[in-house]
């Protein structure tokens, strides 16, 4: 990951390829001038390549974008009509029937399909600017498949608000006992693992985000997930195996990074995730929430992958 201020080598790639770029994208018929488009640009490759990245390298990056969805979906977080049109036209009936695979109830799929629509149209304000969620496409995927990602991320923060707001007072008639909370842990002995666990958390993508956080944490089964995500259980189930491979190889190298040996890297890896100094829910979900499972089952089988 670079930092959010483009290298010289970001900036002279976007300047050579604008004008293609421009042409691919027809961001001058959505909305987006010349300048605010390359700004655009330069914040996308600024976040998504290397400091190191060679000219060639950010080339190839910058060639691979969906540069026509990317100025859709900036287009229409900057509250540009005729973006709007032409998104509402290309994707409105998709949003709703992934809407409909998720909540399998019309009146539920639509609910959801209109609550996404006023987070994608920017209903909310922050410092006086609107805030889309459509600002944080970057264009490195299908348009469509990001779409269906926030969408499952929705549907999985409501199913966790609707846990949290059922009252005390209901618990209490269904004759649910309250306990006294869990002491506070104790700091732990080594610092260094939780340090390389929220490093590796926090590089996650939104897509990898919604499935960790899905499986490890509400106890969806792969199905239930494949459906959210419109794609098959077999893809749930490899996504799920690769991303707990990657992810242990992270903490073992941020690990190793810190200054630990191979052999302490290892040991440290077969501690309980309950005694890390570290927010799971926070890293793998967009708000923190009641879980179905608890962490240490999750960090069991992020070390082994899906079963």
């Amino acid at each position: 990951m670079s930092s959010t201020k483009p290298s010289p080598a970001v900036q002279s790639v976007v300047n050579d390829l604008l004008a293609e770029l421009l042409d691919k994208s027809a961001c001058e018929k959505l909305g987006l001038t010349r300048e605010s488009f390359a700004v655009i640009l330069c914040e996308v490759g600024a976040k998504h390549t290397s400091i190191a990245a060679s000219e060639n390298e950010i080339r190839t990056f910058f060639l691979s974008l969906r540069v026509d969805e990317l100025a859709l979906a900036r287009a229409c977080a900057a509250g540009h009509n005729p973006a709007w049109e032409v998104f509402l036209t290309r994707f409105r009936e998709k949003l709703y029937q992934a809407a409909l695979r998720i909540a399998r109830e019309d009146s539920a799929a639509r609910e959801l399909a209109d609550t996404l629509y006023a987070d994608l149209y920017g209903m909310s304000t922050r410092e006086g600017q609107r805030v889309s969620k459509l600002a944080s496409y970057t264009g490195r995927g299908s348009l469509e498949g990001w779409l269906r990602t926030v969408l499952a991320q929705e549907y999985v923060n409501r199913y966790r608000r609707t846990k949290r707001l059922v009252s005390l007072d209901e618990e209490s008639e269904e004759g649910v006992q309250f306990s006294a909370p869990d002491p506070a842990p104790e700091p732990p002995g080594d610092p260094r693992l939780a340090q390389a666990t929220d490093e590796a958390l926090a590089y996650l993508s939104g897509e990898d985000r919604t499935v960790l956080s899905a499986y490890y944490l509400d106890g969806r089964k792969l199905a239930e997930i494949a459906r959210m995500l419109g794609v098959h259980e077999s893809t749930i189930s490899r996504k799920l195996d690769k991303l707990a491979k990657a992810l242990r190889k992270q903490i073992f190298a941020g690990l190793t990074r810190r200054g630990m040996s191979r052999r302490q890297a290892e040991e440290a890896l077969e501690t309980d995730v309950r005694d890390l100094q570290v927010d799971i829910r926070r890293n793998l979900a967009q708000e923190s929430a009641p879980a179905a499972f608890s962490e240490k089952r999750a960090d069991a089988r992020v070390r082994e992958g899906p079963g």
